[in-house]
């Protein structure tokens, strides 16, 4: 038997025996990730775009349960996350997550302030005084809808006092403890209460949230939008801002990341070629991958106004988004410090090679 055959049939014991190195077999790492169906993540859902040397197991759940159990158990290896709860999270005394510069939800929020119909809010000024209800007060939605109406209405964050609690269910609660400057006012709602119903009784004047409250548009006229005509605002406001608003990242646990720093740069490529076949279903004119009869329209609308790679991943593009997020935190006294958008991220996502 030849030296090479011999090796082969041997395997270890005759690489031993001949002094060359032996090769342990290595398997993918088992990666958990919670995060909810959008178009722009479903190839990493349904397994057409693979994580470098990771084993994916896709938990699609929504971003109130994932939001939840990463934050209060670190249930998952990498999930989905509140920029503002990330952002908050940083200055516990052992940060528990590191992020990577993907952007899975990304909402103008204009059209998510709703008011009192007898309020007599009419215009963004109005506010000032008013009670307003937010689920958290650290909720990345609210901390935009209230950074906007201060830097483009002059609403200070300071200005009106805030309830918070369940939108639609009773007992929510703050998800990260807050300790807020003296002069913002957050008060918890008794846990009988749903904001929902406040603001239809007039218990609260207007409503900062994500999701539009269930007594909206339920025939009784009692809750409208404060911008009626939110698209032409939001269009505005991007073309004077350049601004896309960010609402959520993704999040690895610390512990997996420093133990394997590879998965920020794996889980970051996947995540990009993931969305890229979503923009290519959006172009597709052979047949509609969706079912908006008018998708080919809008979205040659929004790479009009805000060009071809408009809901941008990576550091680089997102840098003015980012430094205004987090001066909004600071200002609204959720951040003890005003952080540089590049401690947001694990190094390692911050660049990709290039040929």
């Amino acid at each position: 038997m030849n030296r090479r055959k011999w090796i082969a049939s041997a395997g270890g014991a005759g690489l031993a025996a001949v002094g060359l190195p032996q090769i342990k077999a290595q398997g993918k790492l088992p990666i958990t990730l919670a995060c909810w169906d959008y178009d722009r993540t479903r190839a990493l859902m349904d397994g057409r775009v693979k994580v470098d040397g990771a084993e994916l197991n896709y938990f699609n759940l929504p971003v109130e349960e994932t939001f939840f159990r990463m934050l209060r158990a670190h249930e998952f290896d990498v999930s989905e996350m509140s920029l503002s709860s990330y952002v908050v999270s940083l200055f516990e005394p052992g940060p528990p997550f590191i992020a990577i510069p993907v952007f899975p939800s990304r909402f103008f929020r204009h059209a998510c302030i709703f008011v009192n119909s007898n309020s007599g809010i009419r215009q963004p000024s109005d506010l000032i005084g008013k009670r307003v209800g937010s689920p958290e007060y650290q909720m990345t939605a609210p901390v935009w809808i209230r950074g906007i109406l201060a830097d483009e209405y002059n609403v200070p964050v300071a200005s009106t006092p805030y309830f918070t609690g369940g939108e639609e269910e009773t007992g929510r609660s703050e998800k990260i403890a807050l300790a807020l400057p003296a002069n913002i006012k957050v008060t918890p709602i008794a846990p009988d209460k749903m904001l929902s119903r406040m603001i239809e009784s007039g218990e609260i004047d207007a409503l900062y949230t994500a999701r539009s409250p269930s007594t909206f548009g339920d025939g009784k006229g009692k809750v409208r939008r404060l911008f009626e005509d939110y698209e032409t605002v939001e269009r505005a406001y991007y073309q004077k801002t350049k601004i896309f608003p960010i609402m959520h990242t993704v999040v690895i646990r610390r512990e997996v990341y420093q133990k394997n720093p590879w998965i920020a740069q794996s889980l970051y490529k996947a995540f990009v070629l993931a969305q890229r076949i979503a923009y290519s279903d959006l172009r597709e004119t052979a047949a509609m991958k969706t079912m908006l009869p008018w998708t080919l329209r809008h979205e040659e609308e929004a790479e009009a106004l805000m060009g071809k790679d408009y809901w941008t991943y990576g550091f680089a593009p997102n840098v003015r988004t980012l430094s205004t997020f987090l001066r909004y935190s600071y200002e609204q006294g959720l951040s003890k410090r005003l952080l540089d958008p590049k401690e947001l991220f694990a190094p390692e996502s911050l660049e990709s090679f290039k040929i």
